[in-house]
């Protein structure tokens, strides 16, 4: 029976860095006609990756969103970053695509780089097959079946080779569809050739057609029934039962080629033709309501983009957009279907499509749109804690607005960024997810017109007391007419750890008027903002216990200067000691990589190990629990991903606050007490 027409479906290219997805997109893209030839990416003339902070650096920085027809179908293609410091555009186009194609390739050394995007997609039900790529690079066919068992053992659910590869002297050059059963050999720049099974691979291909058969026999009786007494399936049962179980995220396909060779890449837009879901049935497994006309759409992508302005990317749920319509209260300037960097032009757009909508500015990702007045939420990932800074300063004078303004549009593209404005510092701190991920971010401020200056974040160091000291504190002026006087006496006493500043007053007979006593709670809170090492002062106690006063010419300045009289005076005797942010890390890693892990930690400063265990739902991996630094945190997600393929991940948390002595607190008072004079 010929499959019936679908609506505009979605698929996620995604997979680790350098694994092939934007040549898979130009491959898919050729193949489909949506462009004459294929660009690559070391000639920068590629499809996706038009951005210049992609284009120079020959990798993918954020989504790249093409549409191309196949067999009468209509496809948009996300093809999504591979680095793990991007994670967030490849997490947000998932929850908005039908299915997802996991570009692997074949090695199993490099497979652990995928479990993080698996672990996603399990999580969330997403329905994905597995392309691994490159096989044309292979010698070994046991290459494959390695990589497959080491990606198995991070998958929940169980993964079915659909294809055998087929050998020219050393090299794959095709492959046996044991679906079909049906063999092709690779003919770049043209649909693969098919050719007849070579009796080399018919015993081994039988055999992988078997275990296809038995992997997803659990999905139905029938099929289970007919294996069991040895009756062959007919074509129609098995592909029934091979869409089934994809559909439904209860299998996982795996296919091979070469996006580079174009092998396996019509195939695999004929496999996600007959079994992908539709957009109907995503909207189900998400709980979005489909009842109804009203329109309702979703942003899942936020663009900025030159000469344009901002962008917002959305796929529609239900109903129908159309050119001037009024969504959440705003009317879109423009209503496009994005190829790449350009942009077309349309009047409407129906269910399961993704359009670009201009300049809904105060609309962010993850909002949901209708053209109703009930405001709709729906889930959407939690943006991720980011892991290193950069502060950043304008070059030029009068640019504070403009840079402002660059860092609002970077936070809008990307909730995995984050912007601290340090009122203690005066620096403007951007947070990100690594190295690559803020100097990106850099670019594009800096594309947006705004030089900017980078240095390392201040570290929020504090300082306090250890030894109680009574202080007597006077302020005597006069100037001609009233002057000016106030007189106190002072106890300043340590407090345990984690007390923080306090003030209190055993005034008795009225030695000192009630009235003024706050002015010399003022005083003491004042200078602690910047004690006698230069820093914010934490966990002491001023006790105010006698005094003096004049009728005339006391009043609330003269005791707030008495106080700051006292403290200055009186707390650089108090053995005054550097205290230094502590920080709580959690570091995620593979459990081959658990004693880099730890080495990390140690290796750093007062670095110190709590202990470790079995990351709960991740199989196969561990979290390092310590205690670090926050000096010491500069760099360290290079180190840790530099030691385990670029996947190890880290959260972390402000602990307590603990002494630091000797030349490290020496050369930090310095640098303060050089950075307050130049101030």
């Amino acid at each position: 029976m010929p499959k019936s027409q679908s609506a505009p479906r979605v698929a996620a290219l995604i997979g680790p860095y350098m694994s092939g997805k934007t040549t898979l997109l130009e491959s898919l893209l050729f193949a489909s006609e949506a462009i004459p030839r294929k660009g690559t990416i070391k000639e920068g003339n590629t499809v996706g990756d038009a951005a210049p902070e992609a284009r120079g650096r020959q990798m993918s920085v954020e989504i790249s969103v093409a549409s191309a027809t196949y067999l009468g179908e209509s496809w948009t293609f996300i093809d999504c970053p591979g680095s793990v410091e991007f994670a967030q555009e490849t997490m947000n186009a998932l929850m908005v695509a039908d299915a997802a194609v996991l570009v692997v390739e074949a090695d199993p050394g490099r497979a652990q780089m995928a479990l993080p995007i698996l672990k996603f997609l399990d999580d969330h039900n997403i329905p994905h097959t597995i392309f691994l790529n490159k096989v044309d690079n292979l010698t070994e066919t046991g290459k494959i079946r390695e990589t497959i068992t080491a990606l198995q053992s991070m998958s929940q659910r169980p993964l079915v080779l659909r294809e055998y590869p087929i050998h020219a002297g050393s090299f794959i050059t095709g492959y046996e569809d044991l679906s079909l059963e049906r063999a092709f050999k690779a003919n770049p720049g043209h649909p693969s050739e098919q050719i007849e099974i070579p009796e080399s691979i018919k015993e081994e291909a039988l055999t992988a057609r078997q275990e296809m058969l038995e992997a997803i026999s659990s999905l139905d009786d029938a099929l289970m029934e007919k294996l069991l007494e040895e009756q062959v399936p007919s074509r129609d049962e098995v592909f029934a039962t091979l869409t089934k179980g994809f559909r439904t995220d209860q299998i996982v396909p795996v296919l091979l080629g070469s996006a580079d060779k174009d092998l396996g890449v019509r195939r695999l837009l004929k496999q996600l033709r007959h079994e992908a879901p539709e957009a109907k049935d995503t909207a189900e497994r998400l709980g979005i309501p489909t009842a109804g006309t009203e329109p309702l759409a979703q942003v899942w992508k936020t663009v900025n983009a030159q000469h344009i302005g901002k962008q917002s990317l959305v796929r529609i749920w239900r109903g129908e957009l159309t050119e001037g319509m009024t969504l959440n209260g705003i009317r879109p300037s423009s209503l496009t279907h994005p190829f790449g960097a350009k942009q077309d032009k349309v009047t409407k757009a129906g269910l399961g499509e993704i359009v670009a909508l201009g300049r809904m500015d105060t609309i962010k990702t993850g909002d949901v749109l209708t053209s109703g007045n009930k405001p709709i939420q729906l889930p959407w990932p939690e943006a991720m804690q980011p892991m290193t800074a950069l502060a950043l300063k304008t070059t030029k004078m009068g640019d504070e607005v403009k840079l402002s303004g660059a860092l609002a549009k970077l936070l809008d593209e990307d909730q995995s960024y984050r912007l601290d404005q340090n009122a203690e510092t005066q620096e403007r701190v951007l947070w990100g997810q690594g190295e690559i991920h803020l100097k990106v971010a850099v670019d594009r401020v800096k594309r947006w017109g705004v030089e900017v200056a980078l240095s390392t974040p201040a570290i929020p160091y504090r300082e306090t007391i250890r030894k109680p000291i009574k202080q007597h504190g006077r302020y005597k002026h006069q100037s001609g007419g009233h002057g000016a006087f106030g007189d106190t006496h002072i106890e300043f006493k340590p407090r345990e750890r984690g007390a923080g500043l306090k003030f209190s007053d055993t005034i008795v007979g009225g030695v000192i008027p009630k009235n003024y006593i706050p002015a010399v709670e003022d005083g003491f809170m004042e200078f602690c903002k910047q004690g006698p090492l230069g820093f914010q002062m934490v966990d002491l106690e001023a006790i105010l216990y006698f005094g003096s006063f004049h009728t005339v010419d006391s009043s609330d300045m003269a005791f707030k200067a008495a106080a700051r009289v006292a403290c200055t005076e009186g707390l650089p005797q108090c053995s005054p000691v550097l205290l230094e942010p502590i920080l709580e890390v959690h570091i995620s890693v593979p459990s081959e990589h658990t004693s880099k892990a730890q080495k990390i930690i140690t290796s750093h400063r007062a670095g110190q190990i709590l202990g470790y265990d079995a990351k709960p739902g991740w199989p196969g991996w561990d979290v390092v629990d310590g205690y670090v630094p926050q000096s010491e945190m500069q760099g360290l997600i290079v180190e840790l991903r530099s030691q385990t393929q670029g996947i190890g991940s880290f959260t972390w948390a402000f602990h307590h606050l603990q002494e630091l002595e000797g030349r490290d607190a020496d050369k930090v008072v310095e640098a303060r007490k050089k950075a307050l004079a130049e101030a």
